[in-house]
């Protein structure tokens, strides 16, 4: 892990240790680089999973129209005793699935944009940062959109037990291929935002506090960054996941007319259930990406060093 070293002016600085290494040095690096990053986020998806289906249950209330909300205590009462525990984890195989590749891709791609943007442009500042968890987050996404799709689906409906294979079948069969890329738009949009907001505040805020703080690299500066990086992804992203579920849940609720694009959307959110209606679901989505961004950065850090990889 990086540790704090003086230069020649005697200034306090961040050097790295001579047995960490950079992603890059060899195949094995690359491997160990993008698994690390695929174990934290399935491992954080898996722990958080019944928190993601109460979510998507809360986006899909009172589509169309407004008025009094059910809150996060309320329907997690409702689904336990209609459906019973099991169904908290509806949908956790695609979840765990896609976690593995998206969450590899996502985080991972990140330092290697971040290397291209200081080549390019000779600078790492907190907008390069930003560039290089967008592009990072949205290339995830398209990859990985056809099982977020089957995840969502298998959320919403209680009644399937064909399980993600057969359900992934299904949809090919019954609305077509290029179904499996609905709410792609969105989805790519609102990982993106997540990426940068995430990768980026954590970085930037690691920065800070090694330099302001006492805090040195270890768990309770990764604790403090991440807690920081979940808050102000939350705040960004969550009118986007909004959006991106309602997009892929569109022929689950026919009443309401199709969404031609996620503008469109959320201009008939906004319109039909004001602007709370963007935020539905948002307190859910808070207790879910806080824990998951704190535990995906914390594991995923302490991955890296058992696996020789300088940190983040």
């Amino acid at each position: 892990m990086p540790e704090r070293t003086k230069n020649a002016s005697g200034e306090m600085g961040l050097g790295v240790k001579n047995d960490e290494q950079t992603w890059w040095a060899s195949p094995s690096n690359v491997a160990s680089h993008f698994g690390t990053s695929g174990v934290a986020v399935a491992t954080a998806t898996g722990i958080t999973h019944p928190l993601d289906v109460l979510k998507v249950r809360l986006q899909m209330q009172l589509v169309g129209q407004r008025g009094p909300l059910t809150g996060m205590g309320q329907t997690f009462v409702q689904v336990v005793k209609k459906e019973g525990p099991r169904a908290l984890y509806l949908g956790l195989t695609p979840a765990l699935t896609r976690s593995v590749v998206y969450g590899g891709l996502r985080l991972g791609l990140y330092e290697p944009s971040k290397n291209l943007c200081e080549l390019a442009f000779e600078s790492t500042n907190i907008f390069m940062k930003i560039a290089s968890g967008v592009v990072s987050g949205a290339f995830a996404t398209l990859l990985t959109n056809p099982m977020e799709v089957v995840k969502v689906r298998l959320q919403m409906n209680r009644n399937v037990h064909i399980g993600a294979i057969g359900e992934l079948q299904k949809i090919a069969a019954k609305e077509g291929v290029t179904a499996l890329w609905k709410g792609v738009g969105p989805a790519m949009a609102r990982a993106g935002a997540l990426t940068a907001s995430q990768m980026a505040t954590y970085d930037e805020f690691k920065r800070v506090l090694l330099k302001w703080t006492p805090l040195e690299e270890g768990f309770y500066l990764h604790l403090a960054s991440s807690t920081i990086a979940g808050l102000m992804s939350t705040l960004i992203t969550a009118p986007m996941d909004m959006v991106k579920t309602r997009l892929m849940l569109q022929r689950e609720s026919k009443r309401d007319g199709t969404y031609k694009n996620g503008f469109h959307c959320a201009y008939k959110v906004l319109i039909t259930e004001g602007p709370r209606g963007l935020y539905k679901g948002g307190f859910a989505i808070f207790a879910r990406l806080g824990p998951q961004t704190t535990i995906t950065f914390v594991l995923c850090e302490k991955l890296r060093e058992l696996a020789g990889l300088k940190a983040i």
